[in-house]
């Protein structure tokens, strides 16, 4: 009897292992069965939505279902995060965001965050690192860091805008008030087009942006570069020197942009998903497109961008409480 029970025990398990695995063959088989929404957790017409768009159509291609781009601004990621999460985690949902969401916010709102990234998110790739500038009005009297350095020191305030509290430009502006000595006053936007917008018509001193919100008034001649972030030039502006090479350390770190889904989402799903991203970012159309955004195509799997992650923890949490950044 007891040989028996064990025997039916063992039948029992093989039978719930292979249904098991039936299930996830099936889940990835059938995925996609309807049109795939897409997250963009920043302003239209922005960097990241631009960026999204950018891989949806190919994406689309290689999956065989539209791809549905949808902006949800506002919190440094916050809001459109929370309806990330607020989605069935089929696979029918995604969101592309930059390290604000899983690295930024959990430092800066400690306890007070509306969802927890380890619990609530579930990686699928990281699908590129980048790099920001800091710009001002065409009409401004410096043409180069330290005659901006100059030009700030003389004044009582120098307000400069980011894309939301504790992003990587309002950081490395922090870090230039701390290192510097200089009164710069931070302005949070929604995104950074309007920011940029706001320095052309002369209502904001300065501000960080991406290459690609900012490249085509800095080419007709409405807005100045000045430096750029990050350990190396980028090759969509290879004239630009950054700010190491023009004398100011500290502001190096490069940001990156990775994919998520909602926790709970079949691993066959992510994965078939980390393939097709990965796949549709080593395309040569896509990666020219990408590096003139200032963008390096990385694609690694869930478990890398996990680790990477991890490893840049510690130095992001140091940089964010050591620049005095806080929640306004």
């Amino acid at each position: 009897m007891k040989m028996l029970q064990k025997l039916a025990c063992v039948l029992t398990s093989a039978l719930l292992c292979s249904g098991a695995f039936a299930q996830g063959g099936a889940l990835g088989s059938a995925y996609p069965s309807k049109p795939i929404r897409l997250i963009t957790p920043f302003n239209p017409g922005g960097a990241i939505d631009i960026y999204c768009r950018l891989i949806a159509e190919p994406l689309s291609r290689r999956l065989g279902q539209n791809i549905v781009v949808e902006a949800i601004a506002g919190a440094n990621t916050i809001v459109g995060t929370q309806a990330l999460i607020r989605s069935a985690p089929d696979g029918h949902t995604f969101m592309i965001t930059t390290m604000s969401t899983a690295v930024n916010n959990p430092i800066l709102y400690s306890k007070s965050l509306a969802y927890n990234p380890d619990k609530d998110l579930a990686p699928i790739t990281q699908l590129s690192y980048g790099t920001v500038l800091l710009v001002g009005p065409a009409s401004a009297p410096y043409k180069d860091l330290n005659e901006f350095i100059d030009w700030a020191k003389g004044k009582d305030r120098v307000t400069y805008g980011s894309w939301g509290i504790a992003s990587w430009g309002h950081l490395a502006g922090q870090i230039l008030k701390r290192d510097l000595g200089l009164n710069l006053e931070h302005v949070p936007y929604k995104g950074d087009v309007p920011a940029v917008t706001d320095v052309q018509n002369g209502a904001l001193d300065t501000t960080f942006t991406s290459p690609t919100s900012v490249k085509p008034r800095i080419a007709s001649g409405a807005i100045r570069p000045i430096a750029m972030t990050g350990p190396q030039r980028s090759a969509s502006m290879p004239d630009l020197a950054t700010f190491t090479e023009q004398g100011v350390p500290n502001v190096d770190l490069a940001i990156w942009v990775g994919a998520y889904a909602p926790a709970g989402t079949p691993r066959p799903i992510v994965d078939r998903l980390q393939r097709e991203l990965r796949g549709v970012i080593h395309q040569p159309e896509v990666v020219e497109k990408m590096v003139v955004q200032g963008q390096t195509p990385v694609g690694n799997t869930p478990e890398e961008f996990m680790a990477n992650v991890r490893a840049d923890f510690p130095r992001w949490d140091a940089l964010i409480k050591s620049s005095g950044a806080k929640i306004e």
